[in-house]
């Protein structure tokens, strides 16, 4: 019997590890920008972790190396976590390299799939100078290239299927600007002011109110839907009105069009009765607006956009950030 046990608003986290059956290293910690109920490939993530406790950083260090330990796992592995309630889910292992490998290499400039190549053909860790962790300086982004804009009739809510066909990363000193770097690699406009459009399902109004606090902090124009606008303006955040589909129009689809809001954030459950969102989403493909359908990507989005005002985006190659400790 199988039974499944879905944790609201839960953080994800993928790690990665490497072993030779007696000690175990790990690779990579990674926190993901989407709640946990998306699916991983889908989900941007961090490393290293931004918003985890130490203690729980710790916990899951000693859960992944007392499992590689009992599963005898010689090589690369994957442990997926849930964090909730400052609680800690095993949501499933793999004793085998995962998707992430490639990404936690170019973070911290070690090779791991080659070294543990070796290490199965019987290398142990000490011999290849891998004896401790090392939790790089600078924050690396992956992000996820979704193909809507090829697909006229797939709505663009993330859930638990698969849905992106690449990934791209970026890399600076903060979150903020490394998530913004990942937002223009993956074909992102990522706009600094005038006019961004706020419509949220109910169970997300409560925490999209800090989202929509540092946009207008930033000067941008709120506009949103009747019962998002009520909900802000009950907040204290001031807000403009704007009519849904369903509404008649003008309505946000003709303002889409008309190039009138430069972002979106619009959450929904991708129901059938949810066909005001789903318009929304579609209009903001075909006109390239970017559209945010995650309170977590849109909390993301508005850091970055706050430190791209305040700096200028500077590029360096990767062997300057991995140069401390690359091992050959």
């Amino acid at each position: 019997m199988l039974i499944d046990k879905f944790l609201e608003e839960a953080v994800e986290v993928d790690v990665d590890a490497i072993s030779d059956g007696k000690s175990t290293i790990i690779c990579g910690i990674m926190e993901h920008i989407e709640a946990a109920g998306i699916h991983s490939g889908d989900s941007a993530c961090v490393l290293p972790p931004h918003s985890i406790s130490q203690d729980i950083i710790n916990q899951i260090t000693a859960a992944t190396k007392a499992m590689a330990s009992e599963l005898k796992v010689v090589g690369l592995m994957n442990v997926q976590y849930a964090i909730k309630d400052n609680k800690l889910y095993v949501l499933e292992v793999n004793p085998r390299a995962s998707r992430t490998i490639p990404f936690v290499s170019k973070a911290t400039g070690i090779p791991f799939a080659k070294l543990a190549t070796k290490v199965m053909l019987g290398r142990t860790l000490s011999d290849l100078g891998l004896i401790s962790e090392k939790v790089p300086t600078h924050v690396s982004i992956k992000e996820v290239v979704l193909p809507f804009n090829r697909f006229p009739d797939v709505d663009t809510l993330l859930g638990p299927e698969m849905k992106s066909t690449g990934e791209v990363m970026g890399i600076d000193s903060s979150f903020g600007l490394a998530f913004a770097k990942s937002q223009l690699a993956a074909g992102q406009n990522i706009p600094t002011g005038r006019n961004v459009f706020i419509s949220v399902m109910d169970s997300d109004k409560r925490a999209v109110i800090p989202v929509a606090s540092k946009f207008h902090e930033m000067g941008f124009n709120i506009m949103a839907t009747k019962g998002t606008s009520v909900f802000l303006a009950e907040h204290n955040i001031p807000n403009e009105t704007i009519n849904k589909v369903s509404m008649g129009r003008p309505h946000v689809v003709d303002a889409i069009k008309n190039k009138s809001l430069h972002l979106i954030i619009n959450t929904g459950t991708g129901a059938e009765p949810m066909r005001d969102g789903y318009e929304i989403r579609r209009a903001a493909i075909k006109y390239n607006i970017p559209c945010i359908t995650t309170i977590p990507g849109a909390l993301a989005i508005s850091i970055g956009i706050e430190e791209l005002k305040g700096k200028k985006l500077s590029v360096k190659p990767i062997q300057e950030y991995n140069r401390k400790w690359q091992i050959k």
